[in-house]
């Protein structure tokens, strides 16, 4: 669940280096063919940084919590219960093949 967790928060970060990188390509792009003064370029390159700093918040426990709970995965708590609901069914077959075996006997015993 942690490696999930790592793979999500790299990606979140992977997503805004891209957005940047290709944002600075477009103002680039734009300088050369004389859309934009170079000055022009570098302020919007600068705005753009900072815009994503400013959106950047990080998240807290709390955030991961609900991140966690909105996806559904199984809590501790689950797991526990659902093994032991397996040794209770295991227990059941268990108990039925030894009886099974008890009625077979004395069907051949007839």
């Amino acid at each position: 669940m942690m490696e999930q967790l790592k793979k999500l928060l790299l990606a979140g970060i992977g997503s805004a280096a891209f957005t940047y990188e290709k944002a600075g390509s477009f103002i680039n792009d734009m300088v050369e063919k004389g859309k934009l003064t170079v000055d022009e370029g570098k302020e919007l390159s600068e705005d753009i940084k900072k815009s994503l700093k400013n959106d950047f918040v990080p998240l807290t426990k709390g955030d991961i919590k609900s991140l966690f709970d909105d996806m559904s995965f199984a809590t501790k708590d689950d797991i526990y219960e659902i093994k032991e609901r397996l040794n209770r069914i295991e227990d059941t077959l268990y108990n039925n093949e030894e009886r099974f075996i008890e009625i077979e006997e004395e069907i051949e015993e007839e």
